[in-house]
């Protein structure tokens, strides 16, 4: 996948989009996809009050966004769902675990 994110992210990289890595970001909605066979990806973002005590709590509401980090990420998302859905090819695919066999997936950036 690297070689294709490189391209798709050149045209974001003016709005910040400039890393790609396979490092552990911890759990993330993608792991469900990536478990059963889908391509599953997450994208990095500032972690800009993300450890604060609003995250994830009650006090976690609309009021606490970010509006340009909102809608750069929009913009990001939409371009990159438009590439995906464009492509000729299907995404590549990692191998399925072998049952039995542990196969732990999800774990470490995609």
């Amino acid at each position: 996948m690297a070689p294709i994110f490189r391209e798709w992210m050149e045209p974001f990289r003016s709005l910040g989009m400039t890393t790609l890595t396979i490092r552990n970001t911890g759990g993330t909605d993608h792991q469900s996809f990536d478990g059963v066979g889908l391509p599953g990806f997450q994208f990095i973002q500032d972690e800009i009050e993300y450890n604060a005590m609003t995250h994830h709590t009650n006090l976690d509401t609309y009021e606490r966004l970010q509006p340009n980090d909102v809608t750069r990420m929009a913009t990001i998302a939409a371009g990159f769902a438009y590439l995906a859905a464009n492509r000729d090819d299907k995404l590549p695919r990692k191998p399925l675990p072998v049952p039995g066999q542990g196969g732990g997936r999800g774990r470490g950036g995609q």
